[in-house]
């Protein structure tokens, strides 16, 4: 038997130091230096290997071992890496495109356990009561601890009309909480625009899409069309992200032409660009799939580019939404309100393995025009109005495996110091989120601080449960604080570029 472990364990350290050798000179051949190979750790690896083949109560198959050893090692790095499969790849293709069979939910890794970002609105999730900061325990009957996020993907994605059972955790909940949901087809539009008030028009973004700059552009159109617009409302809240060429499109909608919109940090010279408010930046990526003959940003109206607007946002509002709160911040272009937002400021790229494999890996951060990295700290907003539903306060800063916090904007990291907020204002004065309702909707107390804001009227930066004397139940009650909040006004818009945007 010692004979055995010690070919056996001789032939996998041949075979990992085979394929490590061959992957480290083709990847690092053009870098400047080189690092040595771990033999140590691999001759670990493969005491491992050996240990397990010989020696655990089931039998495993070698492929197993191997695609764990790399999911491990990839999702070791930030919660934002992946290692991708056969129909893993084809999902990522139908996510960006909008269209899939689903449950409708956006999820992340956390440690072992899988964390719900944000239900998208009008999906069997959203309409099942699912929220943001639950915890999915179990599909079906696998539990999910340690599940690799992509299998949880692809165990809730499926045919429409099929079901599927998750079991939820969820804060302040003394059990789990069981949902049976029928998938549908998840045909998401990114864009949702109507006139809120004569003169003042709302737009909400969903997610990035392939087509999010184009249905904006077809919104905003239509806004005119109806009126000419007062003020506007861009809301980004618990929009997760999306394609990074889109956040461009969005923010060059309402900025000055070749104006900077994100720049990005990394190792190799691909992962260092510099995106900017002009039509190959946000159209480059479309090459192919016969989108370029018409810059569809050309023929906006021009009071686009001046409107007032405020940006809303809060701690779902990740990656390609913090992009353009970020860029029209900076640019003083557009007021920013809400809560802060969530903290993801990394890129990641698809790197195809062959034909049926690829890496989703981190390979740069990202920086606001002014030079500001979100990572782990979130876009603060200009003006903080809270509603009390954003209780569970869920950021990039609390995953494990995150990223650091760049130092002055560079490549040396330090530990950041954004942290996830307090549920409670003070202690024993804890906020319950009212109920549900549409973004937009009427009783949308961020969104009428908004429009207050466009209006000149004093903005009321939170609502406060307040104890009757009498004891009977709680009521909500507006507070302002004391001059600030109703001093504020937008920064002064930028004037319409001279230049034409046609190409």
């Amino acid at each position: 038997m010692r004979n055995f472990l010690k070919k056996t364990g001789l032939i996998v350290l041949g075979v990992a130091l085979g394929i490590l050798l061959s992957v480290h000179f083709s990847a690092v051949a053009d870098q400047e230096s080189k690092t040595p190979i771990p033999y140590e750790d691999l001759q670990l690896l493969a005491a491992v290997f050996g240990k397990i083949k010989s020696t655990y109560v089931d039998p495993v198959p070698d492929n197993k071992l191997i695609r764990e050893a790399i999911n491990g090692m990839v999702r070791g790095l930030d919660p934002h890496s992946d290692f991708l499969e056969g129909r893993e790849l084809e999902d990522l293709k139908i996510s960006t495109q909008g269209k899939f069979g689903g449950l409708g939910i956006e999820i992340n890794g956390e440690g072992d356990v899988i964390r719900i970002v944000s239900p998208i609105e009008d999906t069997p999730a959203f309409r099942a009561g699912i929220k943001a900061g639950d915890l999915i325990v179990k599909i079906d009957d696998t539990v999910t601890r340690g599940l690799p996020m992509s299998k949880a993907l692809d165990m809730m994605r499926g045919k429409p009309g099929t079901s599927v059972t998750l079991t939820i955790a969820r804060k302040d909940e003394a059990k789990p909480l069981i949902f049976k949901l029928v998938r549908e087809e998840i045909n998401v539009k990114s864009i949702r625009y109507k006139m809120v008030e004569p003169g003042y028009g709302y737009v909400r973004i969903r997610n990035f899409q392939e087509r999010t700059g184009e249905e904006l552009a077809q919104a905003l159109k239509a806004l005119y069309k109806e009126a000419t617009l007062k003020g506007l409302v861009l809301d980004l809240r618990s929009d997760p992200g999306g394609l990074l060429s889109q956040a461009v499109a969005v923010s060059a909608a309402f900025l000055p032409k070749d104006v900077m919109v994100v720049y990005t940090e990394g190792r190799t010279p691909e992962a260092r660009m510099e995106l900017k408010a002009r039509q190959h930046d946000y159209l480059g990526s479309m090459t192919g799939r016969g989108l370029l003959a018409k810059d569809y940003l050309a023929d906006l109206p021009a009071a686009v580019k001046t409107v007032p607007m405020v940006v809303l946002i809060d701690a779902g509002s990740a990656s390609a939404s913090e992009i353009v709160a970020g860029a029209l911040q900076d640019h003083q272009r557009a007021l920013v309100m809400g809560a802060q937002s969530f903290g993801k400021g990394s890129v990641q790229t698809i790197m195809q393995i062959d034909a049926t494999h690829a890496l989703k890996l981190t390979t740069a951060r990202y920086f606001t025009p002014s030079g500001r990295s979100i990572q782990a700290k979130g876009i603060e907003p200009d003006v903080a109005v809270d509603d009390g539903r954003d209780v569970l306060r869920i950021r990039e800063a609390n995953l494990e495996h995150h990223m650091l916090t760049p130092k002055n904007g560079k490549k040396e990291a330090e530990e950041e110091t954004a942290k996830a907020a307090p549920t409670d204002d003070k202690e024993g004065d804890k906020l319950t989120p009212p109920p549900r309702f549409d973004f937009g909707a009427p009783e949308d107390f961020q969104l009428q601080q908004a429009l207050n804001q466009l209006k000149g009227l004093p903005v009321i930066a939170a609502l406060k449960k307040e104890e009757k004397k009498d004891g009977a139940e709680k009521t909500e009650k507006a507070v302002v604080p004391e001059g600030a909040d109703a001093e504020k006004t937008l920064p002064e818009a930028p004037k319409a570029p001279t230049t034409s945007d046609k190409p």
